[in-house]
């Protein structure tokens, strides 16, 4: 390995220069580039985005999706500078700024960005720190040192990119830097960074060679969503379609699955049912008590019955008297659902 080719300086770029430096390098003579943020998504670990769909966007048959979470993703950047600070105040090691667009010294498709440059404040040694934020429901996935995998790929690949031998995250989701952040780090792996770019190179050989990924690639959540957005209306005019043998086991399992998702609904509106018969005569007992009791000789029942107040908006009484502002708070979706029944011939 040696030090990466620096192509050119990202400060103060607008957006759209930024993304066309990423996608074909500054003088536009780089043919199919992979970033950080693709490396997961290549690899069909990314939450957001299946193989086939970066492909037909690395191809230019596709435009990438507009983001739903565009303001998540602006707060995100905006907290960058903040996660830095408190890397940095919190391990003693010097946090540096590079806005220096990079390209890797072995594999020329391989570009980079990196959020800061770190130095170990024990000996010097440099690294990669990747700032990340996060809600709180995802703090779990930081939990004891850990880190999500698609961003493990990502830092990776910049390790490798910048020849240097470790990274840190600095991860955030609340205002309390003694709890709400977490800052785990990784060493550099030669045998994972092997297998890492043994991927990418096939990745640019099918981009070369027109050979797309297959669409089980990816997580089939984020498969379901990309035919969501590919094929979001149906067309009732279109013939039935007669679909090939090979996919009677897919069926069967889909038909047998939704059976006992409706079974288990069937199960469940009966047990409220019961539940709704016994609760009467208690209720009546409990009156305006929040809090009830009964001792027996092997259990102790703790009863609660406490009033709930929630808020919501009174769609009819709006719609009779606001009616332009109730049209205007309406949201527009369509949304397709796979069923599946097996009727004997």
């Amino acid at each position: 390995m040696s030090a990466p080719i620096i192509l050119c300086d990202t400060a103060g770029m607008d957006e759209k220069r930024w993304l066309e430096c990423r996608a074909h390098g500054p003088k536009g003579n780089i043919e199919y580039t992979v970033g950080g943020s693709d490396v997961a998504t290549i690899f069909g670990l990314s939450p957001w985005m299946t193989p086939l769909e970066l492909w037909h966007i690395k191809k230019g048959y596709a435009k990438p999706p507009v983001k739903a979470n565009a303001n998540q993703l602006e707060m995100g950047h905006l907290l960058e500078p903040i996660a830095a600070h408190w890397y940095q105040k919190k391990t003693g090691n010097i946090v540096t700024d590079d806005t220096f667009l990079y390209q890797h010294a072995d594999h020329p498709y391989a570009l980079a960005n990196f959020d800061r440059r770190i130095a170990r404040a024990s000996d010097g040694e440099a690294g990669i720190l990747e700032c990340k934020s996060c809600t709180y429901h995802k703090a779990e996935e930081w939990a004891d040192e850990g880190y999500p995998e698609h961003y493990e790929m990502q830092l990776r690949f910049y390790l490798s990119v910048a020849d240097v031998s470790f990274g840190a995250f600095s991860a955030i989701w609340g205002n309390n830097p003694d709890h709400d952040m977490a800052m785990p780090e990784i060493q550099r792996d030669q045998a994972k960074e092997d297998i890492i770019f043994e991927r990418l190179d096939q990745w640019i050989w099918s981009l070369k060679n027109d050979k797309p990924p297959k669409l089980n690639e990816a997580a089939p959540k984020v498969a379901l969503e990309y035919l969501a957005r590919v094929y979001q209306k149906s067309d009732p005019v279109l013939p039935t379609i007669e679909l090939p043998a090979k996919h009677e086991s897919a069926l069967r399992v889909i038909a047998a699955e939704q059976a006992a998702i409706a079974e288990r609904n069937r199960l469940n509106r009966e047990s409220e049912n019961r539940i709704a018969a016994h609760s009467v005569n208690i209720i009546a007992l409990m009156k305006a008590h929040e809090h009830g009791v009964l001792e027996t000789t092997d259990d102790h029942f703790l009863i609660e019955y406490v009033t709930r107040t929630s808020r919501r908006t009174d769609t009819a009484l709006l719609k009779s008297s606001h009616p332009s502002v109730y049209e205007s708070t309406l949201k527009t979706s369509t949304s397709r659902k796979l069923k599946v029944s097996i009727q004997p011939n």
